[in-house]
């Protein structure tokens, strides 16, 4: 059965999923990348970046559950990219280059038509501008039976938890105070919500948390 995951999600200790002033030179905002310290020595990054090595303990482990069994993405415009408003044109294709690491249909939610884009690795970028709802839609049927997963940024990752669409979350919490930026839980009630903590592992770079309804 589909399940809707939020997956491999990195958060400081104060809870924020991403710094302040996000740019083209500061993707994940201000000191954001701390947040990510934990993925960046795994095989699974190290792969995604075509190098080879890497370690191979819990946070390895976690990163490739995250990936596991995905079927569909759906991503915010603001983590797709820089641009604001109307597409200027049809250049900018995403931070990631040609061979983007999703692999899959992924669908992203935007204000502004624009047509779907084919990448290298099996990554099509499919832009939807009818809400959270029609993109969970369209990515339940592209995902084959598979799971969708909700990834990212923080105010969509939001969306979707404040509708009660969000079957699990695994967070890797970093040990890090960002102090600022865009945080996941402000105003959010998870039990209320439903989710408990259901496993929580303590990994080489970051804690492992899943909440599950």
């Amino acid at each position: 059965m589909t399940k809707v995951r939020v997956a491999g999600f990195s958060i400081s200790l104060d809870g924020f999923g991403a710094g302040p002033d996000q740019s083209l030179e500061q993707p994940l905002g201000l000191r954001g990348k701390e947040l990510h310290e934990w993925f960046f020595p795994t095989r699974s990054f190290r792969t995604m970046i075509g190098q080879e090595g890497g370690t191979q303990g819990i946070d390895e482990s976690f990163a490739i559950r995250a990936m596991d069994n995905c079927g569909a993405f759906i991503l915010g415009r603001n983590m797709f990219g820089p641009v604001r408003g109307d597409w200027p044109d049809e250049s900018w294709k995403g931070w990631w280059g040609d061979n983007p690491p999703y692999h899959a249909p992924t669908f992203i939610l935007t204000h502004y038509p624009r047509a779907p884009i084919v990448m290298e690795g099996g990554t099509v970028f499919h832009f939807v501008t009818k809400g959270i709802g029609a993109a969970l839609e369209q990515a339940r049927a592209a995902a084959g039976g598979r799971d969708v997963r909700i990834g990212g940024g923080v105010s969509t990752v939001r969306q979707y938890l404040q509708a009660g669409l969000v079957d699990e979350m695994h967070l890797a919490v970093s040990p890090v105070v960002l102090g600022q930026g865009e945080n996941l839980f402000a105003g959010i009630d998870l039990p209320a919500l439903g989710f408990r903590v259901t496993e929580h592992v303590f990994g080489e770079g970051a804690t492992h948390i899943v909440l599950s309804r």
